[in-house]
């Protein structure tokens, strides 16, 4: 079956790095599509960033210039690096995954981004303190 186990999250201050990485098993990985997505308290699931089967990547407008999505099909692991963190990045941040398309990967940071997908990880926090 398809696991998603998401690792790297942590506290940090402002300005400040981190590196997400989610283990993928129990599917294709390099023919998928791939997304990060993460929700505040209070707060919808918004996307955050998507790459598609062939490493094209799209990103939500508050994170461009600041965050990369990248994957290694070798070790079936998708990676999403984080700099100059800010406050309002703070939230569980999840991987997700679904047999990619056409729509992805720009559909994966547009509206209701999120219901396109179909597998999920638990999800890494991240807190970003000023």
């Amino acid at each position: 079956q398809v696991q998603l186990v998401e690792s790297g999250g942590g506290s940090v201050q402002t300005g400040g790095s981190l590196t997400l990485s989610c283990a993928a098993t129990g599917y294709t990985f390099s023919s998928w599509c791939m997304g990060w997505f993460r929700q505040a308290p209070g707060k919808e699931r918004e996307g955050v960033a998507g790459i598609d089967k062939d490493g094209i990547t799209s990103y939500t407008d508050s994170v461009k210039g600041r965050f990369t999505i990248s994957k290694d099909n070798a070790k079936n692991t998708l990676y999403l690096q984080m700099d100059t963190l800010k406050p309002e990045d703070s939230a569980m941040y999840y991987c997700a995954a679904v047999p990619s398309g056409p729509f992805c990967p720009d559909a994966v940071v547009g509206p209701q981004g999120d219901s396109g997908m179909a597998y999920w990880g638990k999800g890494t926090l991240v807190i970003v303190s000023s």
